[in-house]
Formats: structure tokens, C-alpha cells, sequence
């Protein structure tokens, strides 16, 4: 349940439309950049070859789909959660891009200023990121007070659920999901909306995606086949090995 007054008490759904619109665009088209660019070497040098021994893969083509699959959806999220969560918020909340590292989002009311960095998921920090979080938050801060206006840091969770702990609560707040959407709207059911808004558009782009990823798997399949598969078509585990693992 949301335990802040809500930032906004309505918001242009046009003007977010149009913010899905353009993230849809930036999202599909950073990802399929990234396929257009991708690089064999960098992806198999992060990779564990023992791993795949040991699932008893023999199958060329199976194994650079598993890889270039999990390539794909360890880059998608930062992508999506850059592209579409950080212009929607933007878009409902009346606020600007901000100039202050590790902050997304301002808006100035007047008196008050909310200062919003805006996350995809909730599991997206670790001690060091959450550290450097704060810190950014601070160095905001002291420029708000500076000006003589009230600060107000949120950490915004564009999906899921943030519970804290009685007598955990931090000097900003962490609101995800339905109530990080609900502070920024006014509306209790806009994290729902966010789909309707969506409409069709997304079928359109993910079926230009697909064909950008056969394209991106063909190279990668004709590449390693080329380099790591014996004459009788059997993996080379030899040498992928001491491609992977070997003294440089």
C-alpha cells in the first residue's frame, strides 16, 4: 500500500502513449544493434566450456542458441529498463531528465524537490551499487539545499515488490511497482495500464527482432562451426578449451 501522498493527480495518457511508442522503438532497435554487432570471442571468453561438457551438449547449433539466448535476456533488461520505464515515469510525473549522476529523474514543485532514480527491477543492486546510490542521492542533496528547498529522494522500481522492514527505513524511499507507479500518477491501477498503452506495437517490433536474431545465430553457428568443430562435425572441446581457459 502506498504510505507517500502521490507526486501527480492526473496524468496525459497521450503523453504517455507516446513515451511507449518511443521506448518500444529504442528498445528493439539497441537490442538488435547489439545482435548486428555481436562478437563470438567476447561471448565465449565469459562462458564455462566445462558447463556445457558436462550436459553431454553435441549439438553445434543447440549450444550458440542457448548462449546467444541468455546473451540476449542478460542485455534486454538494463536495455528495457533505460528505454521505456525511465520516459514513462518522465512522462506522468511532469519531470526532467536529470543532469546529477546516478539520478534519472527531477522534479521541482516549487518548494520541493524529488529527486528519482529509476530502476527496472528490485534485485538490481548490490552493496557497492546501493553505496554509490546514496552517495549520488547526497551529492543532489546539498545542491537542493543550497537552493533552500526541501529534498525528496525516491529509488523507483519500475516491476515487482519492495517491502522494508520496520526500523529498516532508509532517508530516501524505495517504491516499486504498483506503488512506485501509483506516487507518480495519482492512479492505483496505472501499472496495469502501462500494457493497454502498449496496444499491438510490441508484436510488430519483436517480429523484426526474430529476424535479426536468426541473422545474428546463423553468423555465430557458421563462425564457431568454423573454428571449433572437427571435419566429422563433433565439437572440438579440445579447443574451445584452450580458446576459453588458455595462458594468454
Amino acid at each position: 500500500m502506498l504510505d507517500i501522498p502521490p507526486l501527480n493527480t492526473h496524468y496525459d495518457p497521450d503523453l504517455v502513449k507516446a513515451a511507449i511508442e518511443q521506448g518500444l522503438r529504442q528498445f528493439y532497435e539497441s537490442l538488435t544493434a547489439s545482435l548486428d554487432n555481436i562478437n563470438l570471442d567476447r561471448i565465449l571468453m565469459k562462458k564455462n566450456p566445462y558447463l556445457y561438457r558436462a550436459k553431454g551438449l553435441t549439438n553445434a547449433p543447440q549450444l550458440l542458441e542457448g548462449i546467444l539466448s541468455a546473451w540476449v535476456s542478460s542485455s534486454e533488461e538494463t536495455i528495457f529498463g533505460n528505454t521505456m520505464f525511465e520516459p514513462i515515469a518522465i512522462a506522468i510525473s511532469g519531470g526532467q531528465k536529470a543532469v546529477t549522476e546516478g539520478v534519472d529523474i527531477t522534479v521541482d514543485t516549487g518548494g520541493t524537490v524529488y529527486s528519482i532514480a529509476v530502476k527496472s527491477g528490485t534485485s538490481v543492486f548490490n552493496a557497492d551499487s546501493k553505496k554509490r546510490q546514496e552517495q549520488n542521492f547526497q551529492a543532489a542533496q546539498k545542491r537542493v539545499i543550497q537552493a533552500r528547498k526541501v529534498f525528496v529522494p525516491i529509488i523507483g522500481y519500475g516491476y515487482g515488490v519492495k517491502r522494508i522492514r520496520p526500523g529498516a527505513e532508509k532517508w530516501y524511499k524505495e517504491l516499486a511497482g504498483q506503488d512506485f507507479w501509483h506516487w507518480l500518477s495519482g492512479d492505483p491501477d496505472f501499472f496495469t495500464k502501462i500494457i493497454e498503452y502498449m496496444g499491438t506495437a510490441p508484436d510488430e517490433y519483436a517480429a523484426r527482432f526474430s529476424y535479426a536474431y536468426d541473422r545474428a545465430l546463423n553468423r555465430m553457428i557458421g563462425e564457431f562451426t568454423a573454428r571449433f568443430c572437427a571435419p566429422d562435425g563433433a565439437i572440438d572441446w579440445e579447443a574451445l578449451i584452450r580458446f576459453n581457459s588458455g595462458s594468454r
